[in-house]
């Protein structure tokens, strides 16, 4: 394990009496979290012992270790995997900001006792119960042939979107918008904050009436509908998932909009328009193209825009220079399978080898953390509500999951940029000399 605590090379279990055992267990946390600053939290392990948080200090959450097993399967292998998976059994749990107790996960992940420590853990952990339950298959275990392919892609997209719209409706806005809001201040609503990012976006394509629109990985169709409603547009927007493309294209009919929008169940590399569209944008989608189809996407895109047209790809991205959490990520297992982030600047690279040229980059990374959160205590409010949609387990899994994405973001450790393409036409961009237009909100069609 990368704490370095190995097992006896005998691989003997030891007794230890049990009233000794949380004991030995608080004594360990302390050895190995003892220089943690600030300690605003408290941790209770299951014989209801504890270690309350340094003189000062407010308790901001409690870690609660449920079980031997829990602790053991914690620290003889940990990674994001193993402590995600002690949440999802229950062997271990936070009471208070689940989003504060993943400063504690960080430490926990990169702790590097030494040997003396080290010797004295693997000697308690082989005194501890395995947990009883098994390892559950991980989500990314049941998808089925070659990576990115367009049958696997459609596997990986369903599993995360076709979960329940009802469940999804409950804590986002209600427009459904399933990405990162446009904040004017940290104290605005998530309604606001997402009206704004789509009308930001329509301005940023400088949409007209008239203009031919795709959405590539459209959700629950709000970019396009706005785009039809307010600017006048002819919005197409295409998606994987089944229930997204039947409760999107309803919207549009209530809207009174079918004659002007459409949602269609379509994997981008179906389409072959080719310059058939004006404008094109891509919000939150380019996650699950990964980077060995990064040159094909952006190829692809460049062949459906008119000479002249745009293209906004928004999309999550990792930091070059920043290490990662070691071990396996539990995103990639468990929300997103087959999710791949790419650097910011291997996507440009891609887009530029395909003739685009670059207008502009924006980074929205605290826009995020604040959308996070809010859905994140959107979700915690509705508890009784989502327990008529999903289970316990996946209410548990999509809680860690909000709380651990606003936590990257926070950290810097993934950022997410809206990118502006162009298709020149005999070198000329067709843009404007400032993006003055971009930032009046009574700039629509």
């Amino acid at each position: 394990m990368r704490m370095g605590i190995g097992l006896h090379p005998a691989g003997k279990t030891v007794a230890v009496p049990p009233d000794r055992v949380a004991s030995k267990c608080l004594a360990f946390l302390k050895d190995v979290l003892g220089d943690f600053h600030p300690r605003d939290f408290r941790i209770r392990l299951w014989d209801g012992s504890a270690w309350d948080a340094e003189p000062g200090e407010p308790a901001r959450f409690t870690f609660v270790l449920k079980t031997p097993g829990g602790f053991r399967a914690m620290f003889r292998s940990p990674s994001e995997i193993t402590l995600g998976e002690a949440y999802l059994r229950g062997d271990i749990d936070v009471e208070g900001d689940l989003g504060e107790a993943f400063r504690l996960s960080d430490r926990l992940l990169r702790v590097r006792p030494g040997f003396e420590i080290r010797l004295r853990c693997a000697r308690l952990l082989l005194s501890l119960p395995s947990t009883s339950r098994s390892r559950p298959v991980r989500p990314v275990e049941m998808l089925r042939g070659s990576l990115h392919s367009r049958e696997r892609d459609r596997q990986a997209v369903t599993y995360h979107y076709d979960l329940s719209n009802d469940f999804y409706a409950l804590w986002l806005d209600d427009r459904m918008v399933y990405s990162c809001a446009y904040f004017a201040d940290s104290a605005e609503d998530l309604r606001t904050a997402q009206e704004r990012k789509l009308h930001y976006i329509c301005r940023k394509l400088r949409l007209r009436a008239g203009d031919r629109l795709l959405d590539i990985g459209c959700g629950w169709g709000a970019l396009i509908l706005c785009a039809a409603e307010k600017y006048g547009a002819n919005a197409n927007g295409i998606t994987l998932s089944g229930p997204q493309a039947e409760l999107a294209n309803k919207r549009i009919r209530d809207s009174g909009m079918a004659g002007r929008c459409r949602v269609d169940l379509r994997d981008y590399r179906e389409i072959e328009a080719w310059e058939g569209y004006d404008k094109l944008v891509s919000v939150g989608m380019f996650e699950h193209v990964g980077e060995v189809r990064a040159r094909e996407y952006f190829e692809r895109a460049f062949r459906l825009l008119r000479p002249g047209g745009v293209f906004l790809n928004h999309g999550i991205a990792c930091r070059s220079g920043i290490p990662s959490q070691p071990g396996p990520s539990f995103s990639d297992n468990y929300i997103f399978p087959d999710g791949e982030l790419l650097p910011i600047a291997t996507t440009l690279r891609a887009a530029e080898a395909c003739g685009f040229e670059v207008r502009d980059v924006e980074s929205l990374r605290e826009h995020y953390v604040l959308t996070l959160r809010r859905w994140l205590r959107r979700l915690e409010e509705r508890r009784l509500e989502a327990s008529r949609f999903v289970d316990e387990r996946t209410f548990r899994l999509w809680k860690l999951y909000l709380a651990g994405a606003a936590h990257t973001f926070l950290t810097g450790r993934n950022t997410v940029f809206q990118v502006l393409l162009v298709k020149p036409f005999h070198g000329e961009s067709g843009l404007p000399l400032t993006r003055a237009d971009w930032y009046d909100p009574g700039n629509t069609a």
